[in-house]
C-alpha cells in the first residue's frame, strides 16, 4: 500500500477529485493548509496598503491506495492539478505498513 500526499491549488480540488474517482480511488482526505515553496510568498496591495503574503493557501490531499494503483494515481493527480504556472503543488508517495478498517476489523488491502 502507498500513502500519497499532495498539495494543490484550492480551485483545482473538484477537478482532481473527479479525475481520481474516475480511476478508482475510493477514499480521500482533504485539509486546508498554508505554506510556501520556491515561490516564497508574494506582495499584494489592498486598499492602497502593500503587504506581504508569506504563506499561500493550498489544499492537502491524502489517500492510501494499493501498490498497483499508486503510479496511475500520481500521474492522474498531477495532470488534473497542473495549470502550468508556479505553485501548482507537490506530490509525495510513502510506503504504508498496515491499514485497519475499524468497523469490520479488516486489514491490509481489504481495509481500503
Amino acid at each position: 500500500m502507498k500513502l500519497i500526499i499532495a498539495a494543490i491549488k484550492p480551485f483545482k480540488l473538484e477537478e482532481v477529485r473527479e479525475a481520481l474517482t474516475g480511476i478508482g480511488v475510493q477514499g480521500l482526505m482533504v485539509s486546508e493548509i498554508k505554506g510556501y515553496g520556491r515561490q516564497a510568498g508574494h506582495t499584494e496591495i489592498y486598499r492602497g496598503a502593500e503587504y506581504v503574503v508569506n504563506f499561500i493557501p493550498k489544499i492537502k490531499l491524502e489517500m492510501v491506495v494499493a501498490d498497483d494503483l499508486a503510479e496511475q494515481v500520481v500521474e492522474t493527480l498531477a495532470a488534473a492539478a497542473k495549470t502550468g504556472s508556479i505553485g501548482d503543488g507537490k506530490v509525495f508517495t510513502l510506503d504504508v505498513e498496515t491499514a485497519l478498517r475499524v468497523r469490520t476489523g479488516e486489514t491490509g488491502d481489504e481495509a481500503l
